[in-house]
C-alpha cells in the first residue's frame, strides 16, 4: 500500500472516530436520560429496521420495490442514532443565524446608561433570538443564582456552546471583563471582528449551497434515468410497469424532500419580510386580494376540469374552445391564475429590498443630524424628509407626520417598520429607538447600525447571485427531466401499437415479442405528470428558502416550472409520436 493511500485511510479513520465521539458527546445534551433515549427511541428504531429488512427479504416484491424498503428502515435507525447530534447542530445553526443581530443589539444597549447585567437580561428576554437568547439566559442565571462573576460565567459557558464563534466571543469577553475593561468598549472594538465572523459564516453557508446544487443535480439526473428505465424496461422483462414506476417515483420524491430539508437548514437566516398580527400595512389590501383572486380562479378552473373529465355539463376543452387537450395541460392550465399573487408579492419584495438598500443612509443621516443639532427626532426629520431616500422617502415622511402629531415614538417607529414591511428595518429601527431612549449617542448609534446593515445588504447581493444560479439549475432540470420522462413513455406507447413481420412467415402481434399488455399508458402518464407537478412545487419552495422571500411569491416559479414541465411533455410526445409513426 502506497504512502498516499495509507495517509488517506488514516485520515478517514480519524474523521470517523471524531464523528463517533461527537455523536456520543451529543447524547449528554438530550433532554432525557441516555437510558430512556436508548429504550424509547433507539430500540424501536432498530425494530423498524429489522422489520423492513425482513419484509424486503421474505415478501415477494419486485426488485425495484424491494430494495427501498430496507433502506427506509435503515434511514429510521440512522436518524435515531444521530438525532442528538442533529439537535446539537441545529442549536449551533440557530446561534449563528442570530449572531449578527444579537451582537448589534447588545452593542447598542451597552453604549447606553444601563448596567451591563441588564444588557444581558434584556437580550436574554428576546424570544426571537432563540438559542442565543437561551445561552445568554444561562449566563444570567449563573450570575444571579450561583453568584458567579460575569467573566467566570462567560468562561464556563464558552466550554459548552456548540458554536465556535460564540464560544470564542465568550472567551474574549471573559478575559477583557476580568481585566477591568468596560463592556461597551469591548463590544465597540469587537465590531470589525463580529462582522468578519458573520461574513465568514454567511459565505460558508452560501458555499455549502453551491456544493448542494452540484449534488442535487447529479442525484436528480440519476433518478431521472432510473425513472426512464422503470418506464421502458418492463416492455422487455414483462414486469408490472405501474409498480416499478410507482416505486421509483416514491424514491424520487423521497430524495427531493430530503434535499429540500437539508437546504432549508443550511441557508443563512436572513428573512426579507416583516410580519405582525397587530396592524395591517396599507399594501396588504391588494396583496390579499390577489391571493383571493388567484385562488378563486384556480379552484374554478379545477372544478371545470373535473366536470369535463367526469362527464359534467362544462369542460376545460369547451371553455377554451379547443378539441381534446393533451393530458399534461389539464394540470398546468388550472394552476395558471396562481401567477397573479406570485407576481404581486414578487414586486412588493423588490420594493422592500430597495428600502433596505436606502435605510443605512437614512439612519446614519438621522443619527448625525440629531447629534449635531441636539434636537428631537421629529425636528431633525422635518428637514431630512425633504431629501431623496429612494423607495424609503415616503415612509420617512409618514414617520415625521406621526411623530409631529405627538404619537408615542415607539408606536410611530413601529408603524414605520410595518409600512416598510422589512424585517431588517424593523429590527434596526427598534434598536436605534431603544438606544436613544436609554441615552445613547445618536451619531454613534447611527453609524453602528448603518455599518452593520450595509454588511447584510452586501451579503444579500451574493445570496441573490446564488439564487439566480439555483433558479437556472432548477428550470433546466425540470425541462430535462420532463423530456426524459415522456420520451420513454412515448416510445413505449408507439411500440405497443406496432406489429412486426418476422422471416416472412407472417405477422406477429407486438405483444408476442415485447410485453405491452401490462402497460396502462394513461395511468403511467398521470403518475409522470404528478412527478412534474411535485417537482415544480418543491423547486419553487427551494428557491424561496434560498432567497429568504415570501412563500406566496413562490407561486410565480411554481406556475412557470409547471408550464415548462408540462409544455416539454406535450412537445416531446408530439414530436416522438410523429417521428415514430411515419
Amino acid at each position: 500500500m502506497s504512502t498516499s493511500t495509507t495517509d488517506r485511510v488514516s485520515e478517514l479513520r480519524g474523521s470517523l472516530a471524531e464523528l463517533f465521539e461527537d455523536v456520543l458527546e451529543s447524547y449528554e445534551y438530550v433532554d432525557m436520560p441516555v437510558e430512556r433515549y436508548v429504550f424509547f427511541v433507539l430500540v424501536p428504531a432498530a425494530g423498524v429496521f429489522v422489520g423492513t429488512l425482513a419484509l424486503g427479504l421474505f415478501v415477494n416484491l419486485p426488485g425495484v420495490a424491494r430494495y427501498p424498503i430496507p433502506m427506509l428502515g435503515l434511514l429510521v435507525l440512522v436518524t435515531a442514532v444521530v438525532y442528538p447530534r442533529l439537535l446539537r447542530s441545529q442549536e449551533k445553526i440557530a446561534m449563528e443565524n442570530q449572531y449578527h443581530l444579537v451582537m448589534t443589539h447588545i452593542t447598542v444597549l451597552a453604549t447606553t446608561n444601563i448596567d451591563r447585567m441588564e444588557v444581558f437580561r434584556e437580550i436574554a428576554s428576546v424570544e426571537e433570538y432563540d438559542a442565543f437568547a437561551a445561552e445568554l439566559g444561562r449566563v444570567v442565571r449563573l450570575v444571579d443564582t450561583w453568584n458567579q462573576s460575569l467573566d467566570d460565567a462567560c468562561r464556563r459557558r464558552a466550554k459548552e456552546v456548540p458554536s465556535a464563534p460564540v464560544a470564542d466571543l465568550f472567551e474574549r469577553l471573559a478575559y477583557t471583563l476580568g481585566a477591568g475593561q468596560e463592556l461597551s468598549d469591548f463590544l465597540l472594538g469587537e465590531q470589525s471582528v463580529m462582522l468578519t465572523n458573520y461574513e465568514t459564516m454567511y459565505q460558508s453557508a452560501l458555499d455549502n449551497l453551491e456544493v448542494m446544487k452540484d449534488l442535487y443535480l447529479s442525484m436528480i439526473l440519476s433518478m431521472t434515468f432510473a425513472l426512464v428505465f422503470a418506464v421502458v424496461l418492463p416492455i422487455l422483462t414483462g414486469t408490472d410497469p405501474t409498480v416499478t414506476v410507482g416505486a421509483v417515483i416514491a424514491l424520487f420524491v423521497f430524495i427531493q424532500v430530503g434535499f429540500y430539508l437539508v437546504i432549508r437548514t443550511m441557508v443563512p437566516f436572513d428573512p426579507v419580510w416583516y410580519h405582525t398580527d397587530d396592524v395591517d400595512p396599507p399594501v396588504e389590501g391588494y396583496a390579499r386580494a390577489s391571493i383571493v383572486v388567484g385562488g378563486f380562479l384556480t379552484f374554478a378552473l379545477i372544478g371545470v376540469t373535473a366536470s369535463g373529465l367526469f362527464g359534467g355539463p362544462v369542460s376545460l376543452d369547451g371553455l377554451l374552445g379547443a378539441g381534446s387537450l393533451p393530458q399534461p395541460l389539464y394540470v398546468c392550465i388550472p394552476l395558471t391564475p396562481l401567477v397573479v399573487p406570485g407576481v404581486i408579492f414578487t414586486v412588493l419584495e423588490r420594493r422592500i429590498i430597495e428600502r433596505d438598500d436606502e435605510f443605512p443612509s437614512f439612519i446614519r443621516a438621522l443619527g448625525a443630524s440629531e447629534s449635531a443639532k441636539q434636537s428631537t427626532t421629529s425636528a431633525v426629520l422635518s428637514s431630512l424628509r425633504e431629501k431623496d431616500f429612494g423607495s424609503l422617502t415616503e415612509n420617512v415622511d409618514e414617520l415625521f407626520k406621526r411623530l409631529n402629531m405627538r404619537i408615542d415614538p415607539t408606536r410611530a417607529w413601529e408603524f414605520f417598520a410595518i409600512d416598510t414591511q422589512s424585517y431588517l428595518i424593523q429590527k434596526f429601527s427598534e434598536m436605534y429607538l431603544v438606544g436613544r431612549q436609554m441615552g445613547g449617542d445618536p451619531k454613534q448609534l447611527g453609524e453602528l447600525i448603518s455599518k452593520n446593515m450595509n454588511t447584510v445588504v452586501q451579503l444579500r447581493e451574493r445570496r441573490e447571485q446564488s439564487t439566480v444560479t439555483l433558479i437556472g439549475l432548477l428550470y433546466g432540470i425540470t425541462a430535462a427531466a420532463s423530456f426524459a420522462f415522456f420520451i420513454g413513455l412515448s416510445i413505449v406507447s408507439v411500440l405497443s401499437g406496432m406489429s412486426f413481420d418476422l422471416s416472412g412467415t407472417g405477422t406477429f402481434a407486438a405483444d408476442q415479442i415485447i410485453h405491452t399488455k401490462s402497460y396502462d399508458i394513461p395511468t403511467i402518464r398521470f403518475l409522470l405528470v404528478i412527478v412534474v407537478l411535485f417537482n415544480a412545487g418543491l423547486s419553487s419552495l427551494m428557491i424561496r428558502e434560498v432567497d429568504g422571500g415570501h412563500k406566496i411569491s413562490a407561486y410565480l416559479h411554481f406556475v412557470l416550472l409547471a408550464w415548462i414541465g408540462c409544455g416539454t411533455a406535450v412537445l416531446t410526445q408530439t414530436v416522438v409520436t410523429g417521428l415514430l409513426s411515419t
